[in-house]
């Protein structure tokens, strides 16, 4: 009963991963990648001055709006192991609130490139789980009233998602991300509340992201040529005669004018007549008898309208038996003449 039991679910298990090794194979891919961004509200000391007097710290509260987020890779998949490059943009508006002094709008820009390093823990089936990790570069850019401010950061991500396997070509992704960075500066000065602030400090710069991504992948085999059509098989004929005779009987004659009426209907055409005999009586008598049989069958081709010069006659005695039998058994099925039109 064990055995049945681990037979059957092998035989279960087996077309599933056949199907699953046909979903996924080894190359490179690109693909495209967006979604929504949200920027963690923190807040920071800043250093400022207000109507040119001395400067001073106090806090500054920063919160953000919902964002965006879009990019693209290029990556090369192990069926397992992956490894890419990506280039992301993100923004999110938000503002910047100087405590007593008032508020005003800010932007947040990133854009990043990254190498990171994935995992699909189901490689090769139609749902792929799978986590990553990366790092880079990501070049900053805050907006504090009319003050822009640009800086160069150290990036690092974590990634966990899932992915679909459409066909070995496409692949749909959903995916949420951790993205980060070394607390980028910024820079500003203008009106807030009626007084001329200007002063900087840095922000913790968090990101949460929700992506979906498309990509095409280049590493499926090309699709197998379609088989070629299957040759007609040649008409053929088979009349049978009388132990030691090759005269032809009434039903004999009816087939051959069958084969020389197929021959009409073909055009330009060749018949082959084989001749056989059973395995009684000696074998070289048998060779000449075979020969025999041909030669009638060809006669009486030529009589119903075939050219004798499109008929080739061949004896093979006791070979080529239609059913095998020892020596001296008298088989009638054996003695036969097989009319071939190629």
């Amino acid at each position: 009963m064990r055995k049945t039991l681990i037979a059957a679910t092998v035989l279960a298990v087996a077309p599933l991963s056949a199907h699953a090794q046909n979903m996924q194979y080894e190359g490179f891919y690109v693909g495209a990648v967006g979604g929504l961004n949200w920027l963690l509200n923190n807040s920071t000391t800043t250093n400022f001055s207000v109507n040119g007097g001395a400067l001073g710290s106090a806090a500054a509260n920063l919160s953000f709006d919902t964002g965006w987020a879009a990019g693209g890779m290029i990556g090369y998949d192990f069926v397992g192991p992956r490894v890419e490059l990506e280039g992301m943009y993100r923004e999110n508006t938000g503002t910047i609130n100087f405590g007593g002094f008032g508020s005003t709008g800010l932007t947040a820009r990133n854009i990043a490139a990254m190498g990171n390093v994935l995992y699909d823990f189901n490689a090769g089936g139609v749902i792929v789980p799978y986590i990553g990790a990366g790092a880079g570069v990501a070049f900053t850019q805050v907006g504090v009233g009319n003050q822009s401010s640009n800086s160069t950061q150290f990036a690092y991500q974590g990634i966990l998602g899932v992915g679909w396997n459409v066909d070995p070509q496409f692949r749909v992704n959903l995916e949420g991300r951790y993205f980060g960075t070394t607390n980028p500066n910024y820079n500003f000065s203008g009106f807030v509340g009626g007084n001329f602030v200007s002063g900087g400090g840095n922000y913790s710069n968090s990101n949460f992201s929700v992506m979906a991504s498309l990509q095409l992948r280049f590493g499926a085999p090309a699709a197998a040529p379609p088989p070629p059509p299957p040759q007609p098989a040649a008409p053929s004929f088979m009349v049978f005669f009388d132990w030691d005779r090759s005269n032809l009987s009434q039903q004999a004659l009816n087939t051959i004018k069958q084969a020389a009426n197929a021959y009409k209907t073909k055009g330009n055409a060749r018949i082959t007549a084989t001749g056989h005999t059973d395995t009684s009586g000696p074998e070289a008598y048998n060779m000449a008898l075979s020969l025999r049989r041909a030669n009638s069958v060809k006669d009486a081709l030529v009589r119903d309208g075939v050219p004798a010069t499109a008929i080739s006659v061949i004896g093979r005695g006791e070979a080529g038996l239609l059913v095998q039998t020892p020596d001296g058994v008298r088989e009638p099925q054996n003695r036969r003449v097989e009319i071939v039109i190629q």
